[in-house]
């Protein structure tokens, strides 16, 4: 199990994108299932590039589906609204992650920064019947809206520190968005999401590199800054994200993968009939990967992991898929305790 020493799984930690996932109009800055397995295991100095194609079809409605509709100024805010409106989004997007990892301890620890873009299509399609009550009238609308968008996403800047103490694995990570991608507040697809926000937390891997078990567990808290179009401010929002692996071989493991994530205070400056529209989901599902060399002090690593969705509230879910590719350089070869790919968001 050397071979994992090398290769920074952060990869499959990270990213976040305008995905149709929670808080504003169901939208989060934080993506469940950016951490994963051997997420706090320091990785070899250097640069290393990873690469996530991530796929995932989502549904919502009620709130979570007029809260869109709202947002694109297809009704007003001001209004009482029977809510019987069917949203869904299937987004394709591709992330990359360069990173660079210091060989010089710092404050006893692994240091390593990066940053993440992204790029991808997004499509949503609302559809469905809003009735809105104003004094004796009531009007209703029938019908359906979609539309589609190719572009550039936002900017997400990671910093990690990680420590290791045999079988022991601890990090702490700092992370953000800085909202520079596609973004328009009228249009139901975007690939950003309007507006900054700061992310920060800790984790723990256990690794026996003699039994081959490992398990992963990161938290961490969002804090989402005034979205300058609309006025509004996303909640704080907590997230837990594991991953669960045996190891067959030296190179190749399975497992399982999971996530909680759940909106602790209310948005502010929404609208007031979807009240505080805190947001929650759980997710859980299988894992493979799969660790390689290629040549010239590099390792390749190929990570596939999907999720499904369960007791979400004021946001779409489904299903979720992410293959991840990392290249990194390779540990040495006196390298006794293994570590993993790196990904940063």
């Amino acid at each position: 199990m050397k071979a994992v020493s090398a290769l920074g799984i952060m990869l499959v930690a990270t990213f976040g994108a305008s995905v149709a996932q929670a808080d504003e109009s169901g939208i989060s800055y934080w993506v469940p299932g950016r951490f994963g397995s051997l997420a706090a295991v320091p990785t070899a100095p250097g640069w290393s590039l990873g690469a996530i194609y991530y796929h995932t079809s989502v549904e919502a409605s009620g709130a979570a589906a007029a809260a869109r509709e709202i947002q694109v100024g297809r009704f007003a805010p001001n209004v009482n609204v029977s809510l019987n409106v069917n949203l869904s989004a299937p987004p394709d997007l591709v992330f990359l992650a360069p990173t660079y990892t210091f060989a010089t301890p710092v404050l006893g620890g692994q240091l390593a920064m990066g940053v993440i873009g992204v790029f991808g299509r997004n499509s949503t399609t609302l559809d469905g019947t809003l009735t809105a009550g104003f004094g004796p009238f009531a009007v209703t609308r029938t019908g359906s809206i979609s539309d589609s968008l190719v572009g550039f996403g936002d900017l997400y800047p990671m910093v990690t520190l990680k420590w290791n103490d045999g079988v022991h694995n601890y990090m702490t990570y700092a992370t953000g968005d800085i909202p520079v991608g596609a973004y328009d507040p009228s249009r139901l697809s975007n690939i950003g999401i309007g507006h900054g926000a700061i992310d920060a937390g800790g984790g723990y891997t256990y690794l026996n590199p003699v039994t081959g078990h490992e398990l992963s567990a990161v938290a961490g808290f969002t804090y989402n800054f005034k979205n300058p179009a609309t006025q509004v401010q996303s909640g704080v929002d907590f997230h837990f994200d594991w991953g669960a692996s045996k190891f067959l071989s030296k190179q190749v493991f399975v497992g399982l993968v999971g996530y909680a994530y759940q909106q602790i205070t209310d948005d502010q400056g929404g609208s007031p009939i979807l009240g505080g529209f805190r947001s929650r989901v759980l997710g859980i599902g299988p894992q493979a990967g799969y660790i390689f060399p290629m040549g010239d002090g590099l390792q390749g690593y190929l990570n596939l992991k999907g999720y499904g969705e369960f007791d979400a509230a004021n946001r779409p879910s489904g299903w979720n898929t992410w293959l991840t590719f990392a290249i990194s350089a390779a540990p040495p070869a006196s390298t006794a305790t293994p570590s993993r790919p790196r990904v940063t968001k």
